[in-house]
């Protein structure tokens, strides 16, 4: 897809960069007329409890059964189905459906995930049964608080490497047999340590989902989670990632967002955490860009001693190297918060406090480069329902169905982006001051202390709207 922008692709930059800067402005001066905003150590929120004895555990468990019905159809498609990526459920399902799918609803409604996600589901269903009522089985180990969630964070870099470079991703049968795998390593872990602590520690799709969650209107939670072991546990806990088939689980409306200003139990391995989320989904963007891909075809040709495996390994270095420079530049940032502010918080304390701030930016980065995608490879879904194997059956009448590939056009996209990184931005603007607020209570401080903020915003809008461009307007 291509569109001819009707003004420079420079102009647009700048007035993104603009819009952030007047944002800033505008917040400083209304957030700090109004004490109120910083005043209130939670969010108010509108809150309802459904009765757990009538329809809400029937309707969580309908749900968990269906996904467990879907992980199994996934990983039999993908084992004895057709293994033309197009014709086979498999790959749809899980890049498209469970993957972009949950991380849009996680974002735009709450965690929704923790309610149906069919490892935990599974694990506590063969629980209850094997072991006595009310005495649940204890974890044979207990959780080293040193490890965090590094765990998680290492294991959502594989993610985005299986993602983004492995060659066999789109593959049916070696997405099924990777699946299997990870059940295994999930319930071998959920024994061992307890289901609760997997998902809070080890698990990278409940915790990438429960943070994104967090700008959602409704707080999922339950309310008789398990006891944490670190500072980590406490904030998945409040997520909603705890609590068995029995438990009770209260819905809270919220205003979008708000869910980020609770950063007091933010560990460092959290911390990075998210910022790995967002410097993956970045370079997602910069791999579709005329320049990575000169760079890469460089790299190709002064490469030959790599063989075969040359365009692997490049892309790899490209990944881990992203990760890192990330991690690096939010660490400046942070320092840059420090000292701006006289020091009253440490760097390490401000790299906490503000990294929850960038949620928004990963949200809106995952509108702007999956958005077509998604809308586009999605329609596979109407089709595959009815022959999810390409055995040629047609069970609901869809097998013929023809995706539409002009329902999203680049002009659509390009207005779609630029509304979403911007919005984005400013809503990271706005939470960042909040935090500030809240923070070190002195408005001019607060103010002052956010200026690198603001610098970091403007300098990654602008590459955030040029990384989306490229594919557009070359």
């Amino acid at each position: 897809m291509r569109y001819d922008l009707p003004l420079p692709l420079g102009l647009w930059i700048i007035g993104a960069a603009g819009v952030i800067v007047l944002s800033f402005l505008i917040v400083a001066i209304a957030v700090r007329a109004n004490a109120s905003v910083a005043a209130p150590a939670q969010p108010n929120r509108v809150r309802w409890h459904v009765d757990n004895a009538v329809t809400r555990p029937n309707i969580r468990v309908f749900a968990q059964l269906f996904a467990v019905a879907a992980l199994i159809l996934i990983v039999v498609a993908g084992i004895i189905g057709d293994q033309t990526p197009t014709r086979n459920l498999a790959p749809t399902a899980v890049w498209i459906a469970w993957w972009v799918g949950f991380s849009y609803l996680s974002a735009l409604v709450g965690n929704v995930w923790s309610l149906v996600n069919p490892w935990a589901a599974v694990f506590v269903w063969c629980e209850r049964i094997l072991s006595k009522p009310r005495a649940p089985r204890r974890a044979k180990i207990d959780w080293p608080r040193s490890l965090g969630v590094w765990p998680a964070v290492v294991l959502f870099i594989v993610f985005a490497w299986l993602e983004l470079v492995w060659g066999g991703r789109s593959i049916p049968a070696q997405l099924a047999w990777l699946i299997v795998g990870f059940s295994v390593l999930t319930w071998t872990g959920m024994f061992i340590f307890g289901h609760g602590t997997w998902l809070t520690h080890v698990d990278p799709f409940a915790l990438a989902f429960g943070v994104l969650s967090k700008f959602g209107p409704i707080d999922i939670r339950s309310e008789h989670g398990v006891c944490g072991t670190s500072a980590a546990d406490n904030a998945s806990d409040r997520d909603g990632y705890h609590g068995g088939a029995g438990s009770r689980w209260s819905w809270k409306l919220r205003p979008p967002g708000t869910g980020l200003l609770d950063t007091e139990n933010m560990s460092l391995s959290l911390s990075v955490f998210v910022i790995v989320m967002l410097s993956t989904v970045t370079f997602d963007g910069v791999m579709a860009t005329p320049v990575w891909q000169r760079i890469e075809s460089a790299l190709y040709v002064a490469l030959p001693a790599l063989g075969n495996s040359r365009v692997a390994i490049i892309d790899t270095v490209g990944l881990l190297v992203f990760c890192v420079a990330f991690m690096a530049v939010y660490r400046l940032f942070a320092t840059l918060i420090a000292h701006a502010c006289g020091n009253r918080i440490t760097h390490d304390a401000a790299s906490r406090a503000f990294v929850l701030t960038l949620v928004p930016i990963a949200i809106a980065y995952l509108v702007a480069h999956y958005l077509g995608y998604f809308l586009i490879q999605g329609q596979l879904l109407i089709r595959l329902v009815s022959d999810p194997f390409g055995f040629g059956w047609n069970i609901f009448g869809t097998a013929h169905f023809r995706p539409n590939i002009g329902i999203v056009g680049a002009r659509f996209m390009w207005y779609t982006s630029l509304i979403a990184i911007v919005l984005g931005h400013i809503a990271a603007v706005f939470l960042a001051h909040v935090v500030a607020l809240r923070r070190l209570n002195d408005p001019h401080l607060a103010i002052r202390s956010q200026i690198p903020m603001l610098v970091l915003m403007i300098a990654y809008t602008m590459l955030s709207l040029w990384i989306i461009a490229q594919p557009i307007v070359e």
